[in-house]
C-alpha cells in the first residue's frame, strides 16, 4: 500500500472540512463526487484514521480529521509559499489566489479589478466569490477579502485601500412628495430602504455627526439584501437609501439621487482582509497592491 500523502488528496479534504459537503466541495473543485469520495478514502487510508463523521445531511469532521485539517492548511501554505518564491525568482507571482468579496461592490468595483490584475498577472490563478455576510478568511479558507466596512476581527490583518463613507439620499421625486428630512427623528415619518450589509444590524444605522455617533432604526416598505436593488429603489423614488459614496457619488451628480442631511454620515471603508498567515505571501501583497492603485486610478476615494 501506498502511505504518500499528496498534497492535491489535502486541498480535497480542506474543501470538504469547509463546506462540510462532499458535492459541495466537488462543485467548487470541479471534480465528481465520486472522485472527492475516493480521494478521502485514499487519504483516510494513508493516514490510518477516519477523517469524517457522515450523516444522511451533512458531514461532519472527526476530531482527528480537525487536528489534520490544521496541519494541511500549514503544509498547504509552505507548498503555496515555495511555489510564490519560485515565481518571485522570476519576478511574477504564482498560484491560486481565493478572493471573496459582497455583491454590489465585488461585481462592480473587484471583479474588473481583477480582470485588469488577471491581464497583468497571468501566473495567478483568480477565483472570486461574493457573499451578503462577512467573511472570516482565516477559517473559510479565503486568502483575501475586498471589504468595504471597518469592523475587522482583531486576528485578521488588514490594509486599507480607499477611503469611502455611506451617506442618506433619496430622489427629487420622492422627497418632492414627502418633503425633505430636517433632522434624524425626522426619518421615523418617512419610508426607509434598509440593506442587509456585511458590517452593520438590519434595519439600524448608525451615523456619525463629528465625533458623535447615532443609532436610528428605520422601516419602509421595501428591504434588501442586495444594494443595487435598493440603489435602483431610491432612483425610482421610493425611499431614502444609506449607501456607499462609491455607489451613489455618480447618480447625485447626474441629479438623479440627493444628498439629504449631509451633516451624518456612516464611515465604511474599503479595506484588504487576509488571514496572519499570509503576511508574506508575495501574491496576496502584489494584489492589494494592485487593487490600491486601481481604485486610486478610478476616483474611488469617498472624498
Amino acid at each position: 500500500m501506498n502511505n504518500d500523502v499528496l498534497p492535491a488528496d489535502l486541498r480535497v479534504f480542506c474543501a470538504v472540512v469547509r463546506s462540510s459537503s462532499f458535492s459541495a466541495a466537488a462543485a467548487g473543485l470541479g471534480m465528481s463526487p465520486a472522485y472527492v469520495t475516493k480521494r478521502i478514502r485514499v487519504l483516510e487510508e494513508a493516514l490510518a484514521t477516519s477523517l469524517f463523521h457522515r450523516t444522511t445531511r451533512r458531514v461532519v469532521t472527526s476530531e482527528a480529521g480537525e487536528r489534520i485539517y490544521h496541519w494541511a492548511q500549514r503544509i498547504l501554505d509552505d507548498v503555496d509559499h515555495l511555489i510564490e518564491e519560485v515565481g518571485v525568482t522570476r519576478g511574477e507571482p504564482q498560484g491560486s489566489l481565493r478572493v471573496c468579496s459582497s455583491f454590489g461592490f465585488g461585481r462592480r468595483v473587484v471583479a474588473p479589478a481583477l480582470s485588469a490584475f488577471s491581464a497583468q498577472h497571468p501566473s495567478v490563478q483568480v477565483h472570486l466569490e461574493a457573499f451578503d455576510r462577512l467573511i472570516d478568511v482565516a477559517a473559510e479558507g479565503y486568502d483575501l477579502d475586498v471589504r468595504v466596512g471597518d469592523e475587522i476581527a482583531p486576528h485578521l490583518i488588514a490594509r486599507q485601500l480607499a477611503d469611502n463613507h455611506r451617506v442618506l439620499c433619496a430622489s427629487p421625486a420622492y422627497l418632492k412628495n414627502h418633503g425633505v428630512p430636517k433632522t434624524l427623528d425626522d426619518l421615523a415619518a418617512h419610508d426607509c430602504l434598509a440593506i442587509k450589509e456585511r458590517d452593520h444590524p438590519f434595519g439600524v444605522w448608525r451615523l456619525q455627526r463629528g465625533r458623535r455617533e447615532h443609532t436610528v432604526k428605520v422601516r419602509g416598505p421595501l428591504s434588501t439584501n442586495n444594494g443595487e436593488m435598493a440603489v435602483n429603489w431610491a432612483v425610482d423614488g421610493r425611499g431614502i437609501i444609506l449607501r456607499s459614496t462609491w455607489d451613489v457619488n455618480p447618480l447625485i451628480e447626474q441629479g438623479r439621487l440627493v444628498h439629504v442631511l449631509p451633516q451624518y454620515r456612516q464611515q465604511a471603508n474599503i479595506w484588504a482582509v487576509y488571514p496572519s498567515r499570509l503576511n508574506a505571501s508575495a501574491k496576496v501583497r502584489v494584489c492589494v497592491e494592485f487593487l490600491e492603485t486601481y481604485l486610486r486610478a478610478h476616483g474611488i476615494s469617498g472624498g
